[in-house]
């Protein structure tokens, strides 16, 4: 059986460069790995108050623009035709704002869905 010690894994307390930095002290720009390393462990405590805020979260599989007459005669078994082809991107929602986009999967008994494209600011198309 591996002890922690055969496995070689850095100490996460200490801050460590990332691949391909030099951390030597001779050289312009030394430490930079560790700086970036510490201000992300800076901005995770930062964030910790906010970790137990509810989101609301939504997959879209697609929309239907109906009148008033036609949402009326809908039955149970009636079929709503969406604006959506089968197998194109559905969209997912946080908090009403659109930030990805995926699949639908099945897990285990249950509908799921799998982000494949993170929406940026203002990358709505």
């Amino acid at each position: 059986m591996m002890s922690e010690d055969d496995l070689n894994l850095p100490d996460l307390g200490a801050a460590q460069p990332g691949p391909g930095a030099d951390a030597s002290p001779a050289q312009p720009g030394a430490g930079a790995g560790q700086s970036l390393i510490e201000e992300e462990i800076r901005t995770a405590v930062d964030l910790a108050p906010v970790y137990d805020v509810p989101v609301n979260i939504s997959a879209v599989l697609g929309k239907a623009h109906v009148d008033v007459n036609s949402l009326l005669r809908l039955t149970s078994g009636s079929v709503l035709e969406l604006d959506r082809k089968v197998g194109e991107a559905i969209d997912i929602y946080v908090n009403n704002r659109l930030v990805a986009r995926g699949e639908v999967v099945v897990v285990e008994d249950r509908l799921g869905v799998t982000m494949t494209e993170i929406i940026k600011d203002g990358d709505t198309g």
